[in-house]
């Protein structure tokens, strides 16, 4: 399986928890409403699809009071941990751990699927797509945040990052695989996959609408789990990706600083 996951190391550091943390409390609360729209009952099957450590499958399982809820990931440590987080609800939401290559789960499922933070992070995001409409019941829905790097900006601290968001995500997509800006490619994936009622929203991760010390969080883990294999790509001194972010993290916490990171969620229907 590693070259369907060339980011195994820094998914499973320990940074990737606190940054699956921080993620979910920044932009939960904008999410949440999206959810609403869908129509669906309280009493339905959803799939977390590459959940980590259960942020989003306890919260779904709050939104969504009777459902039975399945997590699936590759990583045993995050799962434990997603196992403990949500040991409350009983055995309405179960773990197991399951590739979204080939979750080996009957056709037609699950009435939700959820998967977020995840197609950019491995090749091949149109093989994991249709795996999820597989196992989507018709008339069901998808629910996905697909990342895209290059939706984030920031004025300008210390050091200007513009180069940095434009050059850092190709390089290390190229390196691995991997498609850094699928965020604005999913609506083609989706329209081929014959989906209906695809929509888009974006949630916009800013400081006046999530704490500036939420988001700082996201990019400290992203520092500390990215920045040995980002100056491995980009052929730099370590202290100098170290320097970029630093600087971005100085700004976030600046009551004068300002940036925004636009996160792309889309949703469909199965028909």
């Amino acid at each position: 399986m590693t070259d369907l996951n060339p980011q195994a190391q820094q998914m499973a550091d320990e940074s990737m928890v606190r940054n699956l943390a921080a993620q979910a409390e920044a932009i939960w609360p904008q999410e949440l409403p999206l959810f609403d729209r869908y129509g669906l009952g309280d009493d339905i099957q959803i799939l977390d699809a590459g959940c980590g450590t259960g942020e989003i499958s306890a919260r779904l399982a709050e939104r969504y009071g009777r459902a039975r809820v399945l997590g699936v990931d590759i990583i045993a440590n995050h799962l434990e941990l997603a196992r403990r987080r949500c040991a409350a609800f009983g055995e309405r939401v179960r773990f197991e751990e399951r590739s979204v290559y080939d979750l080996g789960l009957p056709d037609a499922s699950f009435d939700l699927v959820v998967c977020r933070h995840v197609l950019h992070a491995i090749p091949h995001a149109d093989r994991v797509l249709a795996e999820l409409v597989r196992v989507t019941r018709p008339g069901g829905r998808l629910h996905l945040l697909v990342e895209d790097y290059g939706m984030i900006q920031f004025a300008p601290g210390a050091l200007s990052h513009d180069h940095f968001w434009h050059a850092a995500p190709l390089r290390f997509g190229e390196a691995t695989g991997t498609d850094l800006h699928i965020g604005r490619k999913t609506y083609a994936l989706l329209r081929r996959l014959g989906l209906a009622e695809i929509t888009v929203d974006y949630m916009i991760v800013d400081p006046l609408r999530a704490p500036r010390e939420t988001i700082a969080r996201i990019f400290t883990a992203w520092r500390d789990g990215y920045t040995d294999a980002i100056a491995e790509t980009l052929a730099l001194p370590r202290a100098q990706v170290t320097s970029h972010f630093d600087d971005m993290i100085a700004t976030l916490r600046s009551p004068d600083g300002y940036a925004v990171w636009f996160a792309p969620v889309y949703s469909a229907r199965r028909s």
